[in-house]
């Protein structure tokens, strides 16, 4: 079987009780070198943990130690250390570390793989088209898009989101403001109020939605738009339930010789 490049260690290995028993022990670093050293001859081999030559011949101790190139009678209590904590089994003469595959995940590991050489194929195509000026130079017409998104596209995005949100829950008004010579922005403003009070699950029905028109209608003609919409929006802003009308008490409305109206705020 091909060899595995690299092998699975968890971040919390050395508080593994195991592995705190073996720190305990005389020549400590250098059992936990082997250990490692035979995780990692494991992941070369990548036979499911048994440590066997092509021949089928079983690793020796020698051996083990001649490749981890430490002493003969370091690895052997190295093993037996392992064996005695369950890290190993020798099964027919042969080292076996138990649950290799399942703590190893292989099968991950090279569907991991693929996908990387997948990933860099592509990758490094982009950086070969770069280098060779494939791609689109300064001032120029860009030939491909970009893997994000600019900030300014996002922020469009966002607000398109946000424009359906409002006309979903605007959803069709429950009476005509046809019927009332209200300007574009108040109607925007009514449309907004309803947004609002459809987000607060307190929607209107036809004869109390025409009973608002009428009061909005009466006092545009008494205090004008901008007091009106002031109004409204500083009720969204607070969170209240309904419109805070008696704010308009503070307005006091003039008229102007034109047959204008105007409006003074009085401290």
């Amino acid at each position: 079987m091909a060899e595995i490049r690299w092998i699975k260690i968890v971040t919390d290995v050395f508080d593994d009780e195991k592995i705190l028993l073996i720190e305990s022990l005389p020549d400590a670093d250098s059992l936990i070198v082997i250990w490692f050293k035979l995780l990692c001859l494991g992941g070369k081999q990548n036979n499911s943990g048994v440590f066997m030559m092509n021949n089928g011949m079983a690793y020796t101790d020698e051996m083990f130690s001649n490749i981890f190139r430490r002493p003969l009678n370091t690895v052997r209590l190295a093993l037996s250390t392992f064996e005695k904590y369950g890290m190993i089994e020798v099964v027919n003469n042969s080292v076996v570390i138990p649950n290799w595959s399942k703590h190893q995940n292989f099968d991950r590991i090279e569907k991991n793989n693929d996908y990387q050489r997948k990933y860099m194929q592509d990758y490094r195509a982009k950086q070969k088209a770069i280098a060779t000026d494939k791609v689109c130079k300064p001032n120029s017409k860009p030939n491909h898009k970009p893997n994000v998104r600019p900030l300014e596209e996002n922020r469009k995005e966002e607000n398109r989101v946000e424009k359906k949100r409002v006309e979903k829950n605007i959803k069709e008004l429950p009476y005509p403001l046809d019927e009332f010579d209200f300007s574009h922005i108040i109607q925007s403003k009514v449309k907004e109020w309803v947004a609002y009070k459809n987000e607060k699950k307190d929607s209107y029905k036809d004869i109390g939605f025409k009973a608002l028109l009428n009061i909005i209608s009466k006092n545009i003609n008494t205090y004008g738009d901008e007091h009106v919409i002031n109004v409204i929006d500083e009720s969204m802003s607070n969170g209240w339930k309904g419109i805070a009308w008696d704010k308009l008490n503070k307005c006091n409305p003039k008229k102007s010789n034109n047959n204008d109206w105007k409006f003074t705020d009085i401290n």
